[in-house]
Protein backbone atom coordinates (compact mmCIF):
# COMPACT_ATOMS: atom_id res chain seq x y z
CA UNK A 1 0.00 0.00 0.00
CA UNK A 2 2.76 2.45 1.01
CA UNK A 3 4.77 2.16 -2.84
CA UNK A 4 1.48 2.36 -4.08
CA UNK A 5 1.01 5.52 -2.33
CA UNK A 6 4.79 7.01 -3.51
CA UNK A 7 3.98 5.41 -7.06
CA UNK A 8 1.38 7.93 -6.91
CA UNK A 9 2.81 11.01 -5.41
CA UNK A 10 5.40 10.48 -8.21
CA UNK A 11 2.62 10.23 -11.02
CA UNK A 12 1.44 13.59 -9.30
CA UNK A 13 4.62 15.20 -9.35
CA UNK A 14 5.23 13.93 -12.82
CA UNK A 15 2.19 15.95 -13.77
CA UNK A 16 3.04 18.73 -12.13
CA UNK A 17 6.23 19.36 -13.83
CA UNK A 18 4.25 18.24 -17.00
CA UNK A 19 1.90 21.04 -16.35
CA UNK A 20 4.32 23.11 -15.16
CA UNK A 21 6.54 22.96 -18.22
CA UNK A 22 3.39 23.11 -20.81
CA UNK A 23 2.26 26.56 -19.22
CA UNK A 24 5.65 27.87 -19.27
CA UNK A 25 5.96 27.37 -23.17
CA UNK A 26 2.15 28.96 -23.03
CA UNK A 27 3.63 31.89 -21.35
CA UNK A 28 6.23 32.21 -24.15
CA UNK A 29 4.14 31.81 -26.69
CA UNK A 30 1.59 35.00 -25.39
CA UNK A 31 4.68 36.75 -24.90
CA UNK A 32 6.25 36.24 -28.21
CA UNK A 33 2.83 37.14 -29.66
CA UNK A 34 2.38 40.45 -28.06
CA UNK A 35 6.12 41.39 -28.58
CA UNK A 36 5.51 40.60 -32.62
CA UNK A 37 7.93 37.71 -32.55
CA UNK A 38 7.55 34.67 -34.28
CA UNK A 39 10.80 32.30 -34.41
CA UNK A 40 11.96 28.72 -34.33
CA UNK A 41 11.78 28.46 -30.65
CA UNK A 42 7.98 29.92 -30.47
CA UNK A 43 6.94 27.28 -32.84
CA UNK A 44 8.58 24.43 -30.54
CA UNK A 45 6.69 26.17 -27.18
CA UNK A 46 3.12 25.81 -29.91
CA UNK A 47 4.18 22.53 -30.61
CA UNK A 48 4.15 21.20 -26.99
CA UNK A 49 1.05 23.36 -26.11
CA UNK A 50 -0.76 21.57 -29.06
CA UNK A 51 0.60 17.94 -28.27
CA UNK A 52 -0.63 18.53 -24.89
CA UNK A 53 -4.41 20.40 -26.13
CA UNK A 54 -4.48 16.91 -29.06
CA UNK A 55 -4.09 14.21 -26.15
CA UNK A 56 -6.28 15.98 -23.88
CA UNK A 57 -8.66 16.32 -26.54
CA UNK A 58 -8.53 12.79 -27.48
CA UNK A 59 -8.72 11.52 -24.13
CA UNK A 60 -12.21 13.11 -24.05
CA UNK A 61 -11.20 16.33 -22.50
CA UNK A 62 -9.83 14.46 -19.46
CA UNK A 63 -5.91 14.02 -17.98
CA UNK A 64 -4.56 10.54 -19.52
CA UNK A 65 -3.09 10.32 -15.80
CA UNK A 66 -6.72 10.62 -14.11
CA UNK A 67 -6.63 6.79 -15.03
CA UNK A 68 -3.64 5.64 -13.79
CA UNK A 69 -3.95 8.06 -10.54
CA UNK A 70 -7.37 5.63 -10.03
CA UNK A 71 -5.56 2.46 -10.63
CA UNK A 72 -3.33 3.65 -7.98
CA UNK A 73 -6.07 3.90 -5.16
CA UNK A 74 -6.73 7.81 -5.52
CA UNK A 75 -10.56 7.92 -5.24
CA UNK A 76 -10.87 10.95 -7.42
CA UNK A 77 -8.41 10.13 -9.78
CA UNK A 78 -7.05 13.95 -9.60
CA UNK A 79 -3.58 14.29 -10.35
CA UNK A 80 -3.57 17.61 -9.50
CA UNK A 81 -5.20 17.74 -5.95
CA UNK A 82 -1.91 17.60 -4.26
CA UNK A 83 0.33 20.36 -6.41
CA UNK A 84 -1.99 23.35 -7.51
CA UNK A 85 -5.12 24.75 -5.61
CA UNK A 86 -8.22 22.89 -6.22
CA UNK A 87 -10.42 25.85 -7.59
CA UNK A 88 -7.09 26.16 -10.24
CA UNK A 89 -7.35 22.64 -11.31
CA UNK A 90 -10.76 22.87 -12.15
CA UNK A 91 -10.63 25.31 -14.38
CA UNK A 92 -7.61 24.29 -16.08
CA UNK A 93 -9.16 23.55 -19.56
CA UNK A 94 -11.75 27.13 -19.15
CA UNK A 95 -8.34 29.00 -18.71
CA UNK A 96 -6.19 27.27 -21.10
CA UNK A 97 -8.84 27.56 -24.12
CA UNK A 98 -9.05 31.56 -24.35
CA UNK A 99 -5.10 31.69 -24.03
CA UNK A 100 -4.42 29.38 -26.61
CA UNK A 101 -7.02 31.39 -29.03
CA UNK A 102 -5.18 34.51 -27.85
CA UNK A 103 -2.07 33.52 -28.60
CA UNK A 104 -3.36 32.18 -32.02
CA UNK A 105 -4.41 35.61 -32.92
CA UNK A 106 -1.51 37.30 -31.59
CA UNK A 107 0.45 35.01 -34.22
CA UNK A 108 -1.66 35.74 -37.18
CA UNK A 109 -1.72 39.13 -36.50
CA UNK A 110 2.07 39.25 -36.63
CA UNK A 111 2.40 36.76 -39.60
CA UNK A 112 -0.34 39.13 -41.32
CA UNK A 113 1.76 42.51 -40.70
CA UNK A 114 4.85 40.40 -41.67
CA UNK A 115 3.04 39.45 -45.14
CA UNK A 116 1.77 43.07 -45.41
CA UNK A 117 4.94 44.35 -44.92
CA UNK A 118 7.25 42.69 -47.59
CA UNK A 119 4.43 42.78 -50.47
CA UNK A 120 5.19 46.84 -49.90
CA UNK A 121 8.46 46.25 -49.47
CA UNK A 122 8.33 44.46 -52.72
CA UNK A 123 6.18 46.88 -54.47
CA UNK A 124 8.50 49.97 -53.53
CA UNK A 125 11.73 48.41 -54.68
CA UNK A 126 9.96 46.58 -57.95
CA UNK A 127 10.96 42.81 -56.84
Amino acid sequence: MAERRLVLRAVKSFHTFAWFTIEACMVYVLYTGIRGRTDRTTGTAAAVVAGETLIFASNGFHCPLTAVAKDLGDVTGSVTDIYLPHWFARNLPGIHVPLILIAALLHWRNWRHHVVRNCQRKLLLGR
